[in-house]
């Protein structure tokens, strides 16, 4: 991960849990508040660390470790939904290595694509796991006989080149299909059972440093919602009881905050249905939305973007009335349940009210979707709002149109943004929209394919959307899926102007983070080269940037090297070879480990008569005439190995002249 900041949440450590299905987490950073769900394809240590401070092992749990512990294991999880069993299936693999250990970074962490789709876009390199490797595969979202046979076959295969490479693979079963599972997948199979309720908010509170006493948790309301609900709702109250207590309207003990909570988590939809059937006017619902969007923005903010909702669906007020002969804000506010704090910021009275009116709105008028998508395009510019106020408001947005399946809204809104935006860095909203459209679990591949499609697309693209299109590679998708994030940089970093340089800036860091993406972008670059004879020049000079700047830490991966170094001496344009060349000439000088790069780039010109002599004539402008004992003495090993090569192929061709001469002899 590049550009984000975290707050990893240090404490006892202990049983934990997450709910299964989307579930957003905060992160502190510089500018505003991120919300990124914690489903990744590419597991981030840092979730799984918060993720552990908070999961309580079901029962279960402990039959699929000690499976799992085995090398080659392959482990199935069959669970109720709503019963954490995805964030199990997680901290069986998290829990395989300590944080901290140093061979922790050295496996893979990373989900299985489900179904064929979440691999559109390109990028995704071939299923070869090594020892020790950890991958998730989650299948709770398959549908339908037919598809679950596709997976199980997908699945079969998983375990196969698990079993022998030693890695290690759990797998989430979907619920209510084990009439169809296959015969062979039964013995890997493994039952959990539900958590205890009260455990889990028990824990979240402990780690959010919420002061209560077991007592506190005893009501018969509260053992009901412990009994009955999801683990993600359990999470979610517990997050609530820390957002009662923190804002310190609901009293100092944590019974108010526990009480407020509990009908957050339970009354809040019906509420919302009582108001809206005695609330019938076009300006009081736009209001109520507006409020629920920009909740704590400044009112005369809110009021202003009360108005551009009011024009934007087409309402027209009273013509003859003036400002004053309508009712007064104030009287409007109170009569919708929504109060003015002291610093004139406007708050639904009740907690978590605004989400409810938005999940309300986005559910029960769809027909309003697209004017809600043009609002929030002008709306979350307005001048009275505050860089934190703008993403609150573009978060809320994304959660809405995510839970609605309305990808292309949000994609709406990243281009119109980023259309917009000036100066040498992607616009944050539009930016933060991608990062929260690529976290998304059943989402995530549409954002994908929508970028890569971005990238790859001929003709003009916009320097904003470039731009925020490179900051979403290299802040998210570089962490969930950087292979992908490479395509993209890749087709991206061959436009032309400053935002292909940025690009191609973007493209060598990610390559330089390790070995494997490394080599990577050196076979991908290859391939271009040869492929795309008349146009190789822009692969050659990435891959010759690769190969000077864009190394990974540690001792060169000298084969690697082999194959770049072989591809650019292949083909012209030779011009391209004095800067590649000399960079390493100036490397074994100030470093004799360096050196071996002296025979391996003589090695990749396979003798080519031209080759050498260019090699030698770039050695001797760098040596130059002034006499430089270290250059001096690369110079002579370089040119040494030169004569070594052109001797050697001219025996192989005298050898060659005297071998049989006639096609009856050579056989």
């Amino acid at each position: 991960m590049t550009e984000r900041d975290h707050v990893t949440v240090n404490g006892p450590r202990g049983p934990v849990y997450s709910g299964d299905g989307d579930q957003y987490v905060f992160y502190s950073g510089p500018d505003w508040m991120i919300r990124r769900g914690v489903a990744h394809l590419r597991i981030v240590r840092d979730d799984r660390v918060r993720l552990a401070d908070r999961f309580v092992r079901p029962t279960g749990y402990r039959v699929a470790a000690e499976r799992l512990a085995l090398p080659g294991s392959v482990v199935l999880l069959e669970a109720d939904p709503g019963s954490g069993r995805r964030a199990a299936a997680i901290m069986l693999l998290h829990e395989l290595g300590e944080v901290g250990d140093p061979d922790e970074e050295a496996v893979r962490f990373d989900e299985l694509p489900a179904t064929d789709k979440e691999k559109e876009g390109g990028g995704e390199a071939p299923f070869s796991p090594a020892a020790g490797d950890r991958y998730l595969l989650d299948l709770s979202g398959i549908s339908g006989e037919e598809s679950y046979a596709e997976a199980q076959h997908r699945l079969i295969a998983y375990r196969a080149r698990i079993q022998e490479a030693e890695a290690h693979l759990v797998a989430v079963l979907p619920w209510g299909m084990a009439h169809v599972r296959a015969p062979d997948l039964e013995p890997h199979t493994v039952r959990l059972g539900r958590p205890r309720g009260i455990a889990v908010a028990t824990r979240h509170l402990r780690m959010d440093r919420v002061p209560f006493h077991a007592g506190d948790l005893r009501s018969a309301d509260l053992q009901r919602l412990f009994d009955r609900s999801p683990m993600r709702e359990l999470a979610r109250f517990a997050g609530l009881v820390k957002t009662a207590r923190d804002s310190g309207r609901f009293g100092s003990t944590p019974a108010g905050w526990l009480d407020q909570a509990m009908h957050a988590v339970t009354d809040r939809a019906g509420e919302v249905r009582e108001q809206m059937a005695a609330v019938d006017t076009t300006a009081d619902r736009a209001l109520l939305i507006t409020t629920a969007v920009f909740e704590e923005a400044p009112a005369d903010t809110v009021y202003e973007a009360w108005h551009a909702l009011l024009r934007t669906v087409g309402h027209r007020e009273d013509e003859e009335a003036t400002e004053l002969g309508r009712p007064d804000f104030g009287a409007s506010l109170a009569r919708l349940g929504i109060e003015r704090a002291p610093d004139g910021r406007l708050r639904f009275k009740r907690l978590a009210y605004a989400d409810a009116v938005c999940t309300y709105f986005w559910t029960n008028f769809p027909g309003v979707r697209d004017d809600l998508r043009n609002w929030i395009g002008e709306a979350a510019r307005l001048r009275g709002l505050t860089a934190d106020d703008r993403m609150n408001v573009v978060v809320r947005f994304c959660e809405r149109s995510l839970a609605v399946a309305r990808p292309d809204h949000l994609f709406d809104l990243v281009a119109l943004w980023a259309d917009r935006a000036t100066g040498a860095s992607g616009d944050p909203l539009a930016v933060r929209v991608l990062e929260l459209g690529l976290s998304h679990q059943s989402l995530g591949g549409w954002f994908r394919k929508r970028m890569y499609d971005c990238c790859v697309r001929p003709g003009p693209l916009s320097d904003g959307l470039a731009r925020a299109l490179i900051a979403a590679c290299v802040r998210s998708l570089a962490t969930t899926h950087p292979n992908q994030a490479l395509v993209r940089l890749h087709h991206l970093a061959l436009r032309e102007g400053q935002v292909g340089r940025e690009a191609e800036e973007a493209l060598l860091g990610l390559a330089g983070r390790d070995h494997g993406l490394h080599r990577l972008l050196i076979d991908r670059l290859r391939d271009r080269a040869r492929q795309e004879q008349q146009g190789a020049e822009p692969h050659l000079r990435l891959l010759i940037h690769l190969m000077t700047h864009g190394r990974p830490p540690g001792p060169p991966s000298w084969p690697d090297l082999f194959l770049g170094w072989e591809t650019v001496f292949s083909q012209p344009p030779t011009r391209l070879w004095n800067p590649l060349v000399t960079s390493w000439l100036n490397a074994a000088a100030a470093d004799s480990t360096r050196e071996m790069a002296l025979g391996v780039m003589v090695r990749a010109t396979h003798g080519r008569a031209a080759a050498l002599h260019r090699l030698y004539a770039i050695a001797c402008d760098w040596a130059g005439p002034v006499n430089h004992p270290s250059r001096g003495a690369v110079a002579a090993l370089f040119w040494q190995y030169i004569d070594d090569a052109q001797y050697a192929r001219t025996v192989a061709t005298e050898q060659a002249g005297a071998g049989p001469r006639t096609t009856e002899e050579a056989r």
